[in-house]
């Protein structure tokens, strides 16, 4: 039986441990680069800030993540969790790619979320910084796809 699309575990209220599990559940969903995946996260009418992008509904998230990910390539990403209270959590997190060109970057940013009693993010709020980086200076080297788990955390890498 596929898994219901209105809802998403674990659910709110928030303990540490299903803060969690909710943020690496995303940096998992994130690090697969299918806008259609990641958005079964988000409620249907869920709003984003992005940057100064602002976007309403899952159709808009496919499209904003389908140009991200054709623009950032060979992306990777590590989301590690701030704080959590309720149905919110915080988290902070960085990402590496490049460019068509092949110059690298760091985006480092913070998402605030808000999640429904389904456990879908209804809002999400999020402000990303990029700076250049040199190839040799890159932390993620895993294979694209999901970080390892012995792979070190953004407080472990000093990031």
């Amino acid at each position: 039986m596929p898994p219901d699309p209105s809802s998403r575990p674990p659910f709110p209220p928030f303990d540490a441990e299903s803060a969690a599990q909710k943020v690496r559940m995303a940096e998992d969903a994130w690090n697969t680069r299918d806008p259609e995946n990641v958005s079964l996260a988000y409620s249907a009418d869920s709003q984003w800030r992005n940057r100064s992008e602002f976007l309403t509904g899952r159709e808009a998230i496919v499209r904003f993540l389908r140009h991200k990910w054709s623009q950032e390539l060979d992306y990777r990403l590590i989301k590690e969790l701030w704080a959590y209270h309720d149905n919110r959590i915080a988290v902070r997190f960085a990402y590496e790619w490049h460019d068509e060109s092949g110059h690298w970057f760091r985006s480092y940013g913070n998402e605030n979320w808000e999640f429904d009693d389904g456990g879908l993010m209804r809002w999400r709020i999020a402000s990303i910084n990029d700076v250049s980086i040199f190839e040799r200076d890159r932390k993620y080297r895993w294979p694209i796809g999901r970080r390892p788990d012995d792979h070190p955390g953004l407080s472990e890498l000093g990031l």
